[in-house]
């Protein structure tokens, strides 16, 4: 490595995000990027270590600690050349990846570690203000066609890697504009959406072709759909969100996070949405569940001016450290906040929503209880009442952010493939389906999870695809 003593030199610094009372006036990205000269300090922290488990905490398998060494050196240009040879979107995860390779770094064992993530959005961004990303079409076509389905992370990664190898990719997708989930599901305060289309425009001179607006199995027939291709990718996502059904669901008022999301991205985007406006201006807003869906509720509720806002969860609060059941380098689920909850809210954990009470037909109030997980004969924990702990929050707008359950069942039904226990698209360990020469990928076929295993579920799949179609394959696996 470049400075073997870096990470004692100098301490983790995090990025620099704009003040709360500014970034809550607009939607543009809360976090500016940081100097080239702050990169270069962190970078040099990437220890010389034996064995770096950071390759083992991505799924994508990025080279960390080789680019971090060029960032230290200066040489952007080659530590582009290997984030590029593993991440086909890493302006993208280096914006809204959890950065689960720092909880493996090995600097993080007994120190803060290495911030991997903003060392990989600086050299993804330095090689688009520099010309290192370009349009490379490739120079030679092998006359298969493949559609992918969906336009989300794992469709454009899967896209992205299949044109390389050649074959002509057609992506569908059902919305109006290309993007899926980064672009409707995603607050612009996270990913502006500028930097998404300027990702597709260079896939698009790269001969990737997109039809939006083009719903498969209602504007495109699924048989026409296996007679033009010679295979086909599902790369839908998980939409069905999991519910709340208790007495009062029906009350106006209460929505699902995804809904409102989308419907403040259109509204941004000047776009047209359906169904009744969503604002929380002058209201008491209940969040229901405590993931980064939630805080991104938080963050879109306090920029439409919220009079209250509460963030509330049924498991337990998180701890702040690394709990002696998940050692490193394992994922540990720990107590976050984000941007989004400095912005101003209210949180509170092992609470249980009995009922939402009513008022002239519109949600008023929240019945709530607490909770407490024990152990039974079985070890196994079990949620419990806490007896006269119930209590009220009040509340004009109910966001339900408590995650998905599976994928949307049409497209899958019409042609006729398998599902699992869960409900997500049954694979072989080639991500085919049951049905020949059609494939799917990312939360379709692994549930809901993380836009760096929806890249790595991309990548794979483009694999076993071009092995398919041809035999033998130049792809990846991850």
């Amino acid at each position: 490595m470049g400075d073997v003593t870096g990470f004692l030199k100098l301490k983790r610094e995090e990025s620099c995000y704009r003040s709360v009372e500014e970034r809550r006036k607009d939607y543009k990205e809360a976090c500016p990027l940081r100097s080239d000269t702050k990169s270069k300090e962190q970078a040099s922290r990437c220890m010389d270590c034996g064995t770096p488990f950071c390759h083992w905490g991505c799924p994508i398998g990025n080279y960390i600690p080789e680019w971090n060494d060029l960032i230290y050196l200066g040489d952007w240009e080659k530590a582009f050349e290997l984030l590029n040879a593993t991440n086909n979107l890493p302006e993208i995860t280096g914006r809204l990846c959890p950065a689960i390779c720092e909880f493996s770094c090995v600097l993080g064992i007994n120190d803060d570690p290495v911030t991997i993530r903003e060392n990989e959005l600086a050299v993804a961004e330095k090689a688009f203000k520099n010309g290192y990303i370009k349009a490379n079409p490739p120079s030679k076509r092998t006359n298969k066609k493949v559609a992918v389905v969906g336009s989300g992370p794992t469709g454009l990664a899967c896209a992205d890697q299949l044109n390389k190898a050649g074959h002509a990719v057609t992506v569908y997708e059902k919305d109006k504009k290309i993007g899926g989930i980064l672009r409707y599901g995603i607050p612009d305060f996270k990913l502006e959406k500028n930097v998404l289309d300027r990702r597709i425009n260079i896939l698009i001179e790269e001969g990737i072709k997109f039809e939006s607006d083009t719903e498969v199995g209602k504007d495109i027939s699924v048989e026409k759909l296996k007679k033009e291709f010679d295979a086909v990718c599902l790369t839908g996502g998980s939409r069905i969100p999991r519910d709340l059904n208790i007495e009062g669901r029906n009350l106006k008022g209460i929505y699902f996070a995804l809904d409102y999301l989308i419907q403040q991205n259109k509204r941004i985007a000047k776009e047209k949405f359906d169904g009744e406006p969503i604002d929380a201006k002058g209201k008491n807003v209940v969040v229901i569940g405590g993931g980064d869906t939630g805080s991104d509720c938080i963050g879109t509720a306090n920029r439409q001016g919220a009079k209250k806002i509460t963030q509330i969860e049924i498991l337990p609060r998180p701890p702040e450290c690394r709990p002696k059941e998940c050692p490193w380098p394992k994922y540990p689920i720990l107590f976050k906040t984000t941007s989004s909850h400095e912005e101003g809210g209210e949180r509170d954990w092992a609470i249980l929503t009995k009922k939402f009470i009513s008022e002239k037909g519109n949600v008023k109030k929240l019945l709530c209880t607490r909770v407490e997980f024990v152990r039974d004969l079985r070890g196994s924990l079990v949620m419990k009442e806490i007896p006269g702990s119930q209590f009220e929050i009040e509340a004009d707008l109910v966001i339900l952010a408590m995650g998905f359950i599976n994928p949307e069942k049409g497209l899958i039904n019409q042609l006729g493939i398998e599902t699992d226990d869960r409900g997500n698209v049954k694979t072989d360990l080639n991500y085919m389906t049951t049905v020949p020469k059609i494939f799917t990928a990312g939360d379709m076929r692994r549930g809901q999870s993380l836009i760096v295993w929806a890249v790595s579920e991309g990548r794979t799949a483009a694999h076993f695809i071009d092995l398919y179609l041809m035999g033998k394959t130049y792809l990846p696996r991850i």
